[in-house]
């Protein structure tokens, strides 16, 4: 019987991955990580739900307390960022260092497994002619998480499988609740894990910087409004801003060091092309001339045409067919052909 370790968050998704290999016949250690030191989500009531599923289906269930790393390198992270004027993505870097990395490290050293599995919404497929993992966009795109897995690495594809690739989330929750799962039933979740019930990132994040208030101007530097940190805001942010114009504003610069928050208009925050950083390469080799493919600068935006340009220091230069607006600093591009991943990094601020 082969053995898999699953991370359990308490959420109908990973309750559900559980049961399915389960029922498979494989043996299942359930693993919980501790994230928060404070009142996070995945951290209270989580930790409960998933010991009451694995209770359920009569498997072991492990809680490993990672509070320290997760301090580390997802809230000083965070902090440092939004601090420097940037907005990071907190969930590519968590999936890597977080949590796929501990867990495989886990299940390898204390459990003698060397296999984990999680709830989340993506494919795996094993290329024989190039002798790579190739990671795939789920069968359920409204739901596909590949976006935040493109850190993944060759060795933690190795050992990682996705129940739940090929179901729509409709299928998730009908297999939950015939297997009568208590989770079947469990609202989605908030996004950010780190932020407190009925919180918001601007709550978490106060709690770490203290608002500093300041101006709001133009390119010119004439000013227009008041800021309360720049912290607050994001490349692109049109909303909120609390000025009135003739014509709607945008972010295009957070100044951390003169604490101003620059705006203009659509054209301002709208570019032909940047720069990526700490680029990992998927499903496929680092090429040593450009390729085409379609580039994703945000979750839920829709894939591109770009051309990417391989540049040294794991860097990147993305040229778009079309300008595209509000790209944002911290934020990770992730590039595909068709479904699959091909590489992504983090874009860096503009020069």
């Amino acid at each position: 019987m082969q053995k898999v370790v699953v991370g359990l968050s308490g959420g109908v998704d990973s309750s559900t991955a559980a049961a399915i290999l389960h029922h498979q016949g494989y043996e299942v250690i359930g693993l919980t990580l501790w994230l928060m030191k404070g009142k996070g989500q995945c951290c209270s009531e989580g930790m409960i739900d998933a010991a009451d599923i694995c209770e359920q289906l009569g498997v072991p269930h492990e809680v490993v307390d990672i509070r320290e790393v997760f301090q580390t390198q997802i809230v000083d992270f965070l902090v440092t960022g939004y601090s420097a004027g940037i907005t990071p993505l907190p969930c590519s870097q968590c999936n890597k260092t977080v949590k796929f990395g501990p867990m495989v490290q886990y299940a390898r050293e204390k459990l003698g497994c060397h296999s984990i599995a999680t709830g989340h919404y993506a494919q795996i497929n094993y290329d024989e002619a190039t002798g790579r993992y190739q990671l795939l966009r789920a069968v359920d795109r409204n739901k596909d998480q590949s976006y935040f897995l493109y850190d993944l690495s060759q060795e933690l594809l190795k050992a990682t499988v996705f129940p739940l690739g090929k179901l729509e989330k409709a299928d998730t929750r009908r297999i939950a609740a015939e297997y009568g799962l208590t989770t079947a039933n469990k609202p989605e979740s908030q996004d950010l894990c780190l932020v407190e019930s009925n919180g918001s990132m601007r709550a978490f994040l106060d709690k770490y910087l203290a608002p500093k208030p300041g101006d709001i101007v133009d390119v010119a530097g004439k000013i227009l409004g008041q800021h309360d940190g720049v912290h607050h805001y994001t490349i692109g942010q049109r909303k909120g801003l609390g000025i009135a114009a003739a014509e709607p504003l945008y972010v295009i610069e957070l100044d951390a060091v003169n604490n101003k928050v620059v705006v203009g208009d659509r054209t301002k925050v709208t570019q032909p092309e940047c720069t990526v950083n700490q680029v990992n390469w998927v499903s496929i080799a680092e090429p040593s001339t450009p390729i085409r493919a379609a580039v994703q600068i945000r979750y839920r935006s829709h894939p591109t045409p770009v051309t990417v340009i391989p540049l040294e220091n794991s860097r990147v230069r993305l040229v778009f067919d079309e300008s595209q607006v509000s790209i944002t600093p911290g934020q990770a591009a992730v590039w595909y052909d068709g479904d699959q991943v091909l590489g992504g990094g983090i874009i860096e601020q503009f020069s």
